[in-house]
């Protein structure tokens, strides 16, 4: 035993020796920076263990006592644990029998309940659809059903018409129209009722304001047109019934119409139908003084009326001519076996058409006193006054109301009868000069009825000229009217003049043609017969100037000279022909000192006698050229004579020269001495 003891302590001396040296290494190896080693330390120095041997040796035996210690707690602690855990064990289970107990009971109710939830679902599925059918429901009767008291305000008369009238009409308008989207459906018999209904319905509404429209218009003030906005609203949704829509115009044109005479009579006598005075009003009849005043004061009030008539209706047919349209256009579709006129509506066509019917009756009335007051006198003046008049307001409705309008009818027939009336005075006139033509004036001048004809004529050129007629058809317009208040007295001077000896008949037609000039002259639309009258003057101003020729020539003694020469002007006549001349009768030289003698006498008046000649004519100016061309005309005859008588001298000359007669014949040129040059001095 002791040498077992021996062997197992010298064994085990070398592994104490290894482990201790191993825990050396260990514990010199360990990092203080650990912290399971700062751990134990901090838990070390909380004990406040001496260092000391004892301690040393004690020191596991504590440590392992401590952790004995903390082991038993722990334990201890986990049997309070699962105690716990096995109270809460118990109480599960007993949980889970109380559960599976409800559970039990659950699918004991669930099936005892069942048919009362199914039923239920059933029920509220179904309140779902009634709810939703009684939305749809409400919603169908606010969209196409009209309460009973909107009915009664859309077709009761008695009702008014006004901004609710209007909103319910356009409800009704609208449920017609959608009521064709329940005509796509299957069943038609609801949309059917319902458009059945609302036709009805609109009928009656459009009815009543068909009746409220002419109700309106009765009582509508009438002397002042103006259509007041809810007229012209109601007249813009009637617009939808065409027939009605016109025929409350018709009935507004009617009215507008006996009005619109009344106040023509009104203003023509001051007085109204009813023999009323009116103390505002001048009367026409009594301050126009004369027919055109009368004439011009009645078409002047006419052109008011109707210009204020289309300022009045203006709002109604062009600020809601396009509404207007629309609707009619909406009639026409919703009707289209209705007898309507296809044609698009034209709101100032319409515009023109009314106030055209509205002045029918003024109209009448204006034609009857015009025609009247052109008959009333003979004064051709006057009456073309009043036809240019006429034409200028004619042109003035044209502009205003159109070409087919009654007054532009009216103005045409009336220009047409004054122009009528006026060719008939004027040729009443001609025909009265002619039965009395006795002869022209002595002084040969212009005769009284020429002058009178010309004032006539400038009158109407004066009143032509200022007269609305296009700058391209003036002359051609006017010329009839020259025709007949000029041409016919022009002819009666030259029937006149045929009776009266030359240059007599030149002198008269002169004096006619100076003074038809002098009238003409300044316009310049006659033209053509102002060419007409020069190029007749420029022939009888011919005609007076060969007469004064021929009185320088005989006068002068000149002719008898230039009569004989007359076979001899060709100035390349042989010397044998000239020696001819002295032999006969006019050069013997008693008959051709007798020719020089009555020369010497004629010159010095010559141009006195010339003018004395011409002085019925009236253009002194005229007189002077005609005698001044004469004497050119006398002069280059003398020069004829002069060259003829030098050459027959220079003739002789040389004849008796070859001849070798000593005794030299008496030149004629100093039994003519007079020369060219002298002569035109004389006369000049």
């Amino acid at each position: 035993m002791d040498g077992f003891d021996d062997r197992l302590v010298s064994s085990s001396l070398p592994q104490r020796s290894n482990a201790l040296s191993n825990k050396i290494t260990r514990v010199l190896s360990a990092s203080y920076a650990d912290l399971e080693i700062r751990e134990v330390l901090r838990t070390l120095d909380a004990k406040q263990i001496q260092n000391n041997a004892e301690t040393r040796r004690r020191l596991q035996s504590d440590v392992q006592k401590d952790v004995l210690e903390c082991n038993g707690e722990i334990v201890k602690e986990f049997g309070q644990v699962a105690e716990q855990l096995k109270r809460i064990g118990s109480t599960i289970a007993s949980l889970n029998r109380c559960c599976e107990e409800m559970r039990h009971h659950v699918v004991a109710a669930r099936q005892e309940n069942a048919p009362v939830l199914e039923e239920a679902s059933t029920l509220l599925v179904q309140k779902h659809d009634l709810e939703t059918k009684k939305q749809l429901l409400d919603a169908f009767k606010k969209h196409f059903i009209v309460s009973e008291e909107e009915l009664i305000a859309l077709t009761d008369i008695s009702e008014a018409v006004d901004d609710r009238f209007f909103a319910i009409l356009k409800r009704v308008k609208q449920i017609h129209t959608d009521c064709q989207v329940l005509l796509g459906n299957e069943n038609q018999r609801l949309g059917l009722e319902l458009m059945d209904q609302s036709s009805r319905n609109l009928n009656n509404a459009y009815q009543k304001l068909y009746r409220w429209i002419q109700r309106e218009f009765k009582t509508l003030n009438l002397e002042n047109p103006r259509i007041s906005a809810i007229i012209r609203r109601a007249l813009r949704a009637l617009a939808e019934r065409p027939t009605l829509f016109q025929s409350c115009l018709d009935y507004f044109a009617e009215a507008r119409e006996h009005v619109l005479a009344d106040a023509f009579y009104s203003a023509l006598t001051g007085s109204t139908t009813d023999n009323e005075q009116n103390p505002m009003t001048k009367p026409i009849e009594f301050y126009a003084h004369d027919s055109l005043r009368y004439v011009g004061d009645m078409l002047a009030w006419t052109h008011s009326t109707t210009v204020s008539e289309r300022e009045a209706l203006e709002s109604l047919f062009i600020s809601d001519g396009d509404e207007i349209a629309k609707g009619i256009q909406a009639g026409r579709d919703s009707e289209p076996w209705s007898n309507i006129d296809d044609e698009a509506f034209d709101g100032r066509k319409a515009l023109d058409d009314l106030v055209n019917r509205n002045l029918a009756g003024v109209a009448r009335a204006i034609r009857q006193r015009v025609e009247q007051a052109i008959h009333y006198h003979e004064d051709p003046v006057l009456t073309y006054k009043i036809a240019n008049l006429i034409n200028f307001y004619r042109l003035t409705f044209t502009k205003l109301l159109g070409a087919d309008s009654s007054m532009q009818e009216t103005l045409s027939a009336l220009e047409e009868s004054a122009l009528r009336q006026f060719r008939t005075i004027l040729k009443d006139q001609v025909a009265s000069i002619q039965a009395d033509l006795n002869g022209p004036p002595p002084t040969l001048h212009a005769p009284e009825f020429l002058n009178d004809a010309l004032n006539q004529l400038a009158a109407l050129l004066k009143s032509y000229h200022s007269a609305l007629t296009p700058a391209v058809s003036r002359a051609a317009d006017f010329q009839p009217i020259l025709d007949a208040a000029f041409t016919p007295f022009l002819s009666a001077c030259k029937t006149l003049a045929h009776n009266i000896e030359p240059p007599g008949c030149d002198i008269f037609l002169t004096n006619c043609l100076i003074a038809s000039k002098t009238t003409l002259s300044p316009y310049d639309l006659v033209t053509a017969q102002d060419s007409s009258l020069d190029s007749m003057l420029e022939t009888h101003v011919a005609a007076l100037a060969s007469h004064q020729h021929a009185f320088f020539r005989h006068t002068s003694g000149l002719h008898v000279l230039l009569v004989a020469l007359a076979p001899f002007a060709d100035p390349k006549t042989p010397s044998s022909s000239l020696l001819t001349i002295p032999s006969l009768p006019a050069f013997q030289p008693d008959s051709l000192s007798a020719t020089s003698q009555t020369l010497d006498a004629f010159l010095p008046s010559a141009l006195m006698d010339a003018t004395e000649f011409l002085k019925e004519l009236g253009s002194t100016k005229l007189s002077a050229e005609i005698t001044a061309e004469a004497a050119e005309r006398f002069c280059a005859d003398f020069e004829f004579v002069e060259e003829r008588l030098s050459a027959i001298d220079r003739a002789r000359e040389e004849d008796e020269a070859e001849k070798g007669v000593e005794e030299e014949t008496l030149p004629l040129r100093v039994i003519f001495p007079r020369t060219s040059g002298e002569i035109r001095v004389l006369l000049s």
